[in-house]
């Protein structure tokens, strides 16, 4: 299998070096370049078709929002935001603009590593107890900010058997997680994800998981 390869983008260059230690550290995985500010994150992106690009959200210019749907939108990479939990309204516009996860800048380099090649295998990196917080924060920041969505029709196109696998996808579960849990194969599991990902028009698990909690069927 070949190396992950991963752009990091962070204004700050102290945090960039320090991510690339990290992960130069592991053989299957490979910095390719590097962004001060979002601008700079989507020509590069364009460029060099990273695997994974690491993006911190609040940056001069372009800011990581911004630079997250551009990114996704063009098809350059899947995006990994750094974030803090105090940084929730950044979390929910970059979950919207398409990311496929978030971690919090804490998280430890094995953490870090194992991230990375989840998300370069086409995986979720919001842990389950995460995904419970951001999807209830999300539902009741919409509600909020404007009046309640009328239910979609999207879910009548799904099968039973995506449907089940959409209530997992909203627990946070990963392919293999959902493999075991109705005992088929990863492969299967991975093109049951892939289908029902299309109907919705989701770009990411993260906004599959988001629709299925708005639209009550994840508790």
């Amino acid at each position: 299998m070949s190396a992950a390869r991963v752009l990091i983008a962070d204004d700050h260059g102290a945090i960039r070096v320090g991510l690339r230690l990290i992960l130069e550290a592991a053989d299957d995985i490979t910095v390719v370049g590097e962004a001060g500010d979002g601008a700079t994150a989507v020509r590069q992106a364009a460029a060099l078709r990273p695997d994974v690009v690491l993006m911190d959200v609040r940056m001069p210019g372009v800011d990581g929002i911004a630079a997250t749907e551009q990114i996704v939108r063009a098809g350059h990479g899947a995006v990994l935001v750094l974030t803090t939990f105090d940084l929730d309204d950044y979390v929910f516009g970059a979950l919207r603009a398409g990311a496929s996860g978030f971690l919090l800048k804490t998280v430890d380099p094995a953490g870090l590593i194992d991230s990375v090649r989840r998300l370069a295998a086409g995986e979720s990196v919001v842990a389950p107890e995460v995904t419970r917080r951001i999807l209830d924060e999300f539902v009741q920041l919409d509600r909020a900010r404007a009046a309640p969505i009328p239910p979609s029709t999207r879910l009548a196109a799904l099968t039973p058997r995506e449907l089940d696998i959409l209530r997992l996808v909203a627990e946070g579960l990963s392919n293999r997680q959902i493999a075991g849990r109705l005992t088929i194969s990863v492969a299967t599991a991975k093109t049951h994800v892939s289908r029902l990902l299309g109907k919705l028009g989701c770009s990411s698990r993260v906004q599959a998981a988001i629709l299925a909690k708005e639209e009550g069927l994840a508790g």
